[in-house]
């Protein structure tokens, strides 16, 4: 079995896309933290939304659990909500991402 790595995880969620955005969630920034428990196969990510109201945020969600799920070694992945700090994707989106949004520095 090959070790579970933060890099790793990152990767298996880089695929999972915001809908509305159709960019994805790793590179707006909405992974906030990824928590391993390798001797358990435990994955927490923490994840945001673009807005505490996003329609979409259930679906997203249960994609990048799902995407963490299909991983070896992995027997349990919870995704916690964290809203502070709020999103902001002048901060937290890559550059490509902004670019995608029309942001310029």
């Amino acid at each position: 079995m090959s070790k579970l790595t933060q890099a790793a995880v990152i990767e298996a969620v880089r695929p999972v896309m915001d809908p509305e955005l159709n960019l994805s969630i790793v590179d707006l920034g909405l992974l906030r933290e990824v928590e391993i428990e390798e001797e358990e196969g435990h994955v927490t990510l923490g994840l945001t939304l673009t807005s505490p109201m996003c329609p979409m945020g259930p679906q997203i969600m249960e994609a990048a659990r799902n995407a963490v799920l299909r991983m070896p070694g992995v027997k349990y992945c919870g995704v916690d909500l964290v809203w502070s700090p709020p999103w902001d994707p002048r901060v937290d989106a890559s550059e490509d991402a902004r670019a995608e949004l029309g942001i310029w520095d």
